[in-house]
C-alpha cells in the first residue's frame, strides 16, 4: 500500500499553469475556502452548526457546496443517525492537504485588504 495521496484529476493536459488553474477551480467558488477553512478550524461538524460558523451562507448554497467538496473528494460526509437523519461533515486527508494553501489565502487577505467598512479600492 501507498503512502501518496490519491491524485485528483486536473481538467487541462500538459501545460505548467494546469495544477494553478485546477487547484483555483477546486477551491475558487466563493464559499468553498470558506467552509474548508472552518473545517480545518474546528473539525467536524453537523450541518447547523457548519452553517453558524459560514456566516451569510444559505442552508441551499451550503447543501449545494458541500455536496460539490464531496464530489471533489475534499469533504467526507458521514450519516451520524438514522432517526432523525444527522449528517457530519470533516475534510478528507485531501481537504486537509489544503490548509497551507487556506491559510496563506487569510494571511494574505489580513495583510493586504481593507476591513469592508473601509472600502477604498474595489477587488471585486
Amino acid at each position: 500500500m501507498s503512502n501518496e495521496p490519491e491524485r485528483l484529476a486536473m481538467w487541462c493536459a500538459g501545460e505548467e499553469w494546469c495544477p494553478i488553474t485546477t487547484t483555483a477551480n477546486l477551491v475558487g467558488k466563493k464559499w468553498h475556502p470558506v467552509i474548508v477553512h472552518r473545517l480545518l478550524q474546528n473539525g467536524p461538524l453537523g450541518f447547523n452548526a457548519l452553517k453558524e460558523e459560514v456566516d451569510g451562507i444559505s442552508s441551499k448554497v451550503l447543501s449545494d457546496s458541500l455536496g460539490d467538496l464531496e464530489e471533489k473528494q475534499l469533504v467526507d460526509r458521514e450519516i451520524v443517525s438514522e432517526k432523525p437523519v444527522r449528517v457530519k461533515y470533516s475534510l478528507t486527508s485531501t481537504g486537509e492537504s489544503l490548509q497551507p494553501v487556506i491559510f496563506a489565502m487569510r494571511d494574505w487577505g489580513m495583510e493586504y485588504l481593507a476591513p469592508a467598512e473601509e472600502k477604498s479600492s474595489s477587488i471585486a
